[in-house]
C-alpha cells in the first residue's frame, strides 16, 4: 500500500491524502516566463473567434431551422440563442482577464477546481477541437467534390476502396493533406498563420455583407405573414411562428451551436500582446459580429423565399437560383469555400495550444511540449495532433461523432461559469481586519452563527472567507445538480408546449425555486476584492443562467454520444493515473518544497544539538536570553 501511495505522490493512502493530491490547485498567479511569441493582436484575436464561429453554419443554419423548427421567427432564434452564448462568452472574458496562460478551460479549471478535473476538461477539449477539425476538412473535401462531379470519391472508392463498417467507403487523401498543410501552417507561426486566418475571414464577412444587400432588393414582409391556407401540410399554421413558441425555442437550441467555437480565442492568451483587455474585447465584438452576420442572412433569406420552400442543406445558392441569379450563387458557391478554410484554422489552431498547456503541466507526455526555438511554437504537438485531424478525417466516417463535439464544448461552458462564480467569491485574505473609510473595522474572522443566517450573510461581512467561499462552492455543485432535474422538467414543455397540464406548470414553478434561492444565497455573500480589467455582470445571475443552458443542451444528446464519451475519458483516466499524476509538475513542486522543509528542520535539530553538547544546561537560558 505504501508502494501504492508513493507512485500517485501521496505520503500514506487515505481519503483525506487522495482527494488532496486530486484537487491541488495551480496558483492564479504563475510566475512562470512564457516561451512562446506575444504577437497577436486584439484585432487577430476577433478574426480567430470570428473564422472559428462563423464558418460554413452561415451558409446553411438559417435555411434549416427555418424550414423545420421556427419558420421566419428564426431570426429570434438566433437571438436567444446569441444571449446565451454571449452569456458564456462574458464567462469566458473575465477568465481572460483573470489567466492569460494558453489552454482555455482547462487552466480555468486547473487554478479554480484542481488537477484532475482539469485533465478531464482539457482532455475534452482535445477530443472536441480534433474532432472538429476533421469533421470541417471532411466538408471541404466533399464541398469541392461536388463541385466537381464527384469525381474524387468515385476514383479513390475504385481503386482504395475500405471495406471495414463503421469506417470511410474510401480514404480521403485530400482531408489528410490539406490537414498536414494547416498544421504546417499553424506551426510556423502564430502571426503568419493568423494572417491567413484574417484573409479568409474577411473574405467569408465580405460575402456574408454581400449576400445581405443584394437579398435586400428582393424582399417581401408577405412572405413573413403567409396565411395557413397557402403552407403546405406538415409545415405549420403559417405567419411569423408557423411551430409556435415551442419552435422557436427547438430553434434556439440548434442555432446554438452555431455559436460554439469562439472559445478558441482563450486558447491564444500567452501569444496575445495585452491579453487581460484583447481577449475580453475579442470574445464580445466576435460573437456580436456573429450575431449581425446570422441575424442578416436569416432574415432576408425567409423575406426572399417562403420558408417551406427552402432548401436545407444549400438555402443561399438555391435562393438566388430561384430569382436567376447565377452570378450571386457562384459567389456564395466561393464564400462558404472560405468559410470553411476559416472554421478549419480556427478548429486547429487551439488544438496544439491544449496540448502544449497540458504537457507543459506534466499532465501529458513532455514531448508534445516543446517550443521551437525557430517558429517560437510548439511545432512538434502541432505536427502531431495535425496528423491525428488528417487520419480522423482520412478514414473515419464522422456522421456520428459529430455531437461528441457538443458534449465537449456545453461541458467547458458549464465549468468556466462555474469557475467564475468560485473565483468572484474566493477567500480574500488580503482585505482581512482592514479598516475601512468610515473607521469601521471589515472583519473577515469566520462566523459561529446558525447556519441560516452564514448562508444569507444577515451579520451583513463584507469580507470573503474561507468559510463563505466553501458555501459558495457546496452551492454551485448543489445548483448544477439541480439543473439536470430541472432540464428534465423543461424538456416537457419544449418537446410538447400544447399539452402541457397545470400540474407541469405547477412543477415547473416548483423545480425554479430552487434555482433561484441558490442563485440568491450565493449573491449575498461577500466578494473577492481583486481588481480585474472585465468582470462579467450581474453575478451570479448571468454565469447560473449559462449553466442552465449548457446542461439543458447536454441532456438533449444521445445516449450512444453519451457512452463514445465515456470511452475517451476512460482512456484519458488511464493516461492521467499512469502517467500524468505523477510527472504533475505540482507534484513535482510540492516534493521540492517538502524536501526544502525536512532539511531545514534536520539542519536545525543538528544545530541545536551540537550546541546542547557544547554548553549543556546554559542552552535554554542562553537562547531564552539572545531571544530577548
Amino acid at each position: 500500500m505504501d508502494e501504492f501511495s508513493e507512485f500517485f505522490g501521496m505520503p500514506n493512502w487515505s481519503v483525506t491524502n487522495a482527494f488532496r493530491v486530486l484537487t491541488r490547485r495551480k496558483p492564479l498567479e504563475d510566475s512562470s516566463e512564457s516561451k512562446l511569441a506575444k504577437v497577436l493582436s486584439a484585432f487577430d484575436l476577433t478574426a480567430l473567434g470570428i473564422g472559428s464561429t462563423l464558418g460554413v453554419g452561415v451558409y446553411v443554419l438559417a435555411g434549416e431551422v427555418s424550414k423545420s423548427h421556427a419558420g421566419p421567427a428564426v431570426v429570434i432564434s438566433f437571438l436567444i440563442a446569441a444571449i446565451a452564448s454571449i452569456f458564456a462568452g462574458l464567462c469566458y472574458a473575465e477568465f481572460g482577464a483573470r489567466v492569460p496562460k494558453a489552454g482555455s478551460a482547462y487552466i480555468y479549471s486547473y487554478v479554480t477546481i484542481g488537477e484532475f478535473i482539469a485533465f478531464l476538461i482539457g482532455w475534452n477539449l482535445i477530443l472536441e477541437y480534433a474532432i472538429g477539425s476533421a469533421s470541417v476538412v471532411k466538408g471541404l473535401s466533399t464541398y469541392l467534390d461536388s463541385l466537381c462531379g464527384y469525381a474524387m470519391r468515385d476514383f479513390l472508392a475504385e481503386h482504395l476502396p475500405i471495406n471495414v463498417h463503421g469506417l470511410s467507403a474510401y480514404p480521403d487523401l485530400f482531408a489528410f493533406i490539406v490537414t498536414i498543410l494547416f498544421s504546417w501552417a499553424i506551426a510556423s507561426g502564430a502571426k503568419e498563420s493568423t494572417r491567413v486566418n484574417n484573409v479568409f475571414t474577411m473574405l467569408n464577412l465580405g460575402v456574408v455583407l454581400f449576400v445581405i444587400i443584394a437579398g435586400l432588393f428582393k424582399v417581401s414582409s408577405r412572405n413573413w405573414s403567409i396565411p395557413k391556407s397557402e403552407v403546405p401540410e406538415g409545415y405549420g399554421e403559417g405567419g411569423f411562428m408557423p411551430y409556435g413558441v415551442s419552435g422557436i425555442i427547438k430553434g434556439a437550441a440548434v442555432c446554438f451551436y452555431g455559436f460554439i467555437g469562439f472559445d478558441c480565442i482563450a486558447t491564444a492568451g500567452e501569444e496575445a500582446k495585452n491579453p487581460k483587455k484583447s481577449i475580453p474585447f475579442a470574445v464580445i465584438v466576435s460573437l456580436a459580429m456573429i450575431f449581425l452576420a446570422y441575424f442578416g442572412v436569416s432574415t432576408v433569406l425567409t423575406m426572399m423565399l417562403p420558408y417551406y420552400a427552402q432548401d436545407e442543406s444549400a438555402p443561399l445558392p438555391h435562393v438566388f437560383r430561384i430569382y436567376g441569379w447565377h452570378v450571386a450563387e457562384y459567389v456564395v458557391t466561393i464564400g462558404a469555400m472560405f468559410g470553411l478554410c476559416a472554421s478549419l484554422m480556427g478548429a486547429m489552431f487551439p488544438l496544439p495550444r491544449i496540448v502544449f498547456a497540458m504537457s507543459n503541466d506534466g499532465l501529458l507526455f513532455k514531448c508534445l511540449g516543446e517550443i521551437s526555438t525557430k517558429y517560437k511554437t510548439p511545432f512538434k504537438g502541432t505536427m502531431l495532433t495535425g496528423l491525428l485531424c488528417g487520419i480522423l478525417a482520412a478514414i473515419f466516417n464522422l456522421s456520428q461523432l459529430v455531437n461528441m463535439m457538443s458534449i465537449g464544448t456545453l461541458l467547458a461552458y458549464s465549468m468556466v461559469a462555474s469557475c467564475v462564480l468560485m473565483l468572484r467569491y474566493e477567500v480574500d485574505d488580503r482585505r482581512d481586519s482592514r479598516i475601512i473609510g468610515n473607521g469601521r473595522v471589515i472583519m473577515g474572522q469566520e462566523q459561529t452563527c446558525s447556519l441560516w443566517r452564514r448562508l444569507f450573510n444577515l451579520n451583513g461581512q463584507t469580507v470573503s472567507t474561507r468559510q463563505t467561499s466553501r458555501i459558495v462552492t457546496v452551492v454551485v455543485t448543489l445548483f448544477s445538480i439541480w439543473c439536470l432535474i430541472f432540464s428534465q422538467i423543461l424538456t416537457k414543455f419544449e418537446e410538447d408546449l400544447a399539452h402541457t397540464t397545470q400540474f407541469d406548470v405547477l412543477l415547473l414553478i416548483l423545480g425554479a425555486i430552487p434555482l433561484i434561492l441558490m442563485l440568491f444565497i450565493i449573491s449575498r455573500q461577500p466578494t473577492s476584492g481583486v481588481k480585474l480589467s472585465f468582470k462579467v455582470p450581474l453575478v451570479p445571475w448571468l454565469p447560473g443562467i449559462s449553466i442552465l443552458v449548457n446542461i439543458y443542451l447536454m441532456i438533449k444528446l444521445d445516449i450512444m454520444t453519451w457512452v463514445r464519451f465515456g470511452v475517451w475519458i476512460t482512456i484519458g483516466l488511464a493516461i492521467f493515473l499512469s502517467y500524468g499524476i505523477r510527472h504533475s509538475r505540482l507534484r513535482q513542486r510540492e516534493q521540492r518544497n517538502n524536501s526544502m522543509t525536512l532539511l531545514r528542520d534536520s539542519s536545525d535539530t543538528t544545530l541545536l544539538k551540537q550546541d546542547r553538547s557544547k554548553y549543556g544546561n546554559e542552552v535554554p537560558l542562553i537562547l531564552m536570553h539572545s531571544s530577548s
